[in-house]
């Protein structure tokens, strides 16, 4: 059976604040423990008012304080916008806060506008240096060796488990040199996930992390009662599409009854080329969804998106989901 994961937003809505949205993800975790749900990640994005994940370290920390036994990671860190030095130091605290439970997706955009990548005093040029970083990286997580005068405290042994993520086939070269896992972020890119999962698994070299490909893909679902249900529901991610191409990254939506009130034409076809992999609808549509997708790419898990505005909803969405795969 494919495994199930989760990638949260971790939504600032206009209804609940920052310290609501970072209390949900928490929530939404112990539930999806209890649910089955192999790992729970978050992302680092800045400069946006709707998403509280900006630190994305005390995030995960949060979050696998209030759980027991689901991997809590980053999906991920934007490596360019830090000195992985500095990610060692956090991640390796993280691994011995909770060990055994820790992830480290990296990606290589920086998850922000060219205003906020100033801010962050980092250059738009880091990104070159990406596959340098991860090795970086990887050295810093390796146990110390005699005589080793720079080590990332208490990072040194850990061995933290890296991921590479990325919505293009560069990542996925990059993963299969490496002989890492990769995660194809097809829940906002999908245009490359065939080519990408190809390349990763025709060019896989064998690793100390990973002895075989293993690929994980994003997709959005919506899952609820009913099929009219889901597709309310789903108008929220719609309306943060329609937002974005607007240059207006507003907090998260409640449900409208027509999206087409709110959104242009032109909006519609941008936001159907990057949702193009979603599902939406009651249980059997999602089981159907699911197993399609899973038939088509052969991915060994799914990272889901359910990007639901009221909570209990987006709990009984990501339950639903759940069940439907078993």
């Amino acid at each position: 059976m494919t495994a199930l994961s989760i990638l949260d937003l971790v939504r600032v809505s206009e209804s609940t604040d920052a310290r609501g949205a970072l209390d949900n993800a928490r929530d939404l975790a112990a539930h999806a423990e209890g649910w089955g749900y192999r790992r729970f990640w978050v992302a680092e994005h800045h400069n946006a008012p709707g998403i509280a994940s900006a630190a994305t370290s005390l995030v995960i920390a949060h979050i696998a304080a209030g759980t027991k036994t689901i991997r809590v990671g980053s999906g991920g860190i934007m490596l360019p916008n830090h000195a992985p030095y500095i990610i060692a130091e956090q991640f390796g605290t993280l691994a011995r806060l909770f060990p055994g439970r820790i992830d480290l997706g990296l990606g290589r955009a920086p998850g922000t506008d060219q205003m906020t990548v100033r801010a962050l005093r980092r250059s738009p040029e880091n990104a070159e240096n990406f596959p340098n970083d991860v090795l970086e990286l990887q050295a810093y997580f390796a146990p110390a060796v005699p005589g080793q005068r720079l080590q990332a405290v208490p990072a040194a042994g850990t061995e933290m488990p890296l991921w590479i993520l990325g919505s293009s086939t560069f990542g996925a070269v990059l993963a299969a040199e490496l002989g890492l896992p990769y995660a194809f972020a097809s829940h906002f890119a999908p245009a490359q996930l065939m080519p990408a999962l190809a390349l990763y698994r025709e060019r896989f070299k064998p690793s100390e992390q990973l002895a075989e490909p293993y690929a994980m893909a994003g997709l959005n679902i919506v899952a609820a009662d009913t099929d009219a249900e889901a597709h309310r529901l789903a108008t929220t991610q719609l309306m943060s599409f329609a937002d974005i191409f607007r240059g207006a990254r507003g907090l998260s939506q409640p449900p409208i009854d027509d999206i087409e009130t709110y959104w242009t034409p032109q909006e519609k076809a941008q936001a159907s080329q990057m949702l193009a992999r979603r599902i939406v609808g009651a249980p059997d549509t999602v089981r159907a969804g699911m197993a399609a997708f899973v038939a088509e790419t052969g991915v060994d898990e799914l990272i889901i998106v359910s990007d639901v505005y009221d909570h209990s909803a987006r709990l009984r969405s990501f339950e639903l989901i759940a069940a439907a795969q078993q």
